[in-house]
């Protein structure tokens, strides 16, 4: 239960509480970790360690901050991607912070399910904006990885308060997710992420990924986060054929079959059903909502 303190607390307490935390790591990185150093020894490369990362949010952002702490605000660039954070801490930082690092409670339901959720999102962000020719598909991938890290921390550190917008999203007292959160706690998840992000300074261009700015890459990132909720809720789920049109529309070269092979969990009949619905929804115009 949550104490009678913190039932009281906005977004403020809660972001302030929350960045005091020691972030964890997945216990799967640290397999993954010891299995290539089993297999590689010392020649284990920043481009392998950093898809570790890719593929762990709380340890890509725990490396993001250490990066950034470390770079020369007067002549460093700012550290964007995975690979530039690994680079920027060399290989035995990089092991000495996982392996430091605590673990994630790996009997936590909700946990899990928000994780794979973020990871699926950036790697569909991955896929889609290559298709764009985009100079840096990894910041995109990046910046949607970390765009949940607010209820990720809270299923980490306060897991009843996330389950309670579940409850709520359960139980038809609201019929979506940001209305749940904001029912039950009185500010969006969301707006979690970007209070953290501000006390942490991450850098201002993945800052303005999270945040959503009226751009392609981020609405890319937003429309990524959405269709990986989607799918985690079931191939059938009615959303995903507009999101497939959405992405036609933001990457237009780009051809619906190709955009729709990376989503994950559905089979072959499937995937066409969604690919023909979508080719619907485009033929009916821009009045249709996505």
């Amino acid at each position: 239960m949550l104490s009678e303190h913190r039932s009281h607390w906005g977004v403020d307490q809660w972001a302030a509480y929350l960045t005091e935390q020691e972030l964890p790591s997945m216990h799967r990185s640290k397999l993954m970790l010891t299995g290539l150093e089993e297999a590689k020894g010392d020649e284990l490369s920043a481009k392998e360690l950093a898809g570790l990362a890719s593929s762990d949010p709380f340890l890509c952002l725990r490396l993001l901050r250490e990066a950034e702490r470390r770079r020369s605000r007067r002549l460093g660039r700012d550290t964007t991607t995975p690979l530039a954070a690994v680079m920027q801490l060399g290989v035995n930082t990089f092991r000495d912070l996982l392996a430091n690092s605590p673990e994630t409670d790996a009997d936590s339901v909700g946990l899990a399910a928000c994780e794979a959720r973020s990871v699926l999102a950036a790697q569909l962000a991955l896929f889609w904006v290559s298709a764009r020719s985009d100079i840096a598909p990894d910041e995109v991938a990046m910046a949607t990885l970390l765009s949940e890290a607010g209820e990720l921390l809270l299923w980490s550190f306060a897991p009843e308060v996330p389950q309670a917008a579940q409850d709520a999203l359960a139980t038809g007292r609201a019929t979506r997710s940001s209305q749940a959160q904001e029912l039950v706690c009185g500010f969006r998840f969301h707006d979690l992420t970007l209070k953290c992000a501000t006390i942490w300074e991450l850098p201002p261009l993945l800052f303005q990924l999270i945040q959503g700015v009226d751009n392609v890459r981020a609405n890319i990132s937003r429309l990524c986060m959405g269709t990986a909720r989607h799918l985690a809720a079931g191939p059938d789920n009615p959303a995903l054929p507009h999101d497939l049109a959405q992405a036609k529309k933001l990457i237009p070269q780009a051809s619906l079959p190709w955009l729709a092979s990376h989503l994950i969990g559905l089979d072959a009949d499937q995937l066409a059903a969604t690919v023909a619905a979508a080719e619907e929804i485009l033929k009916e115009g821009p009045g249709e909502e996505g």
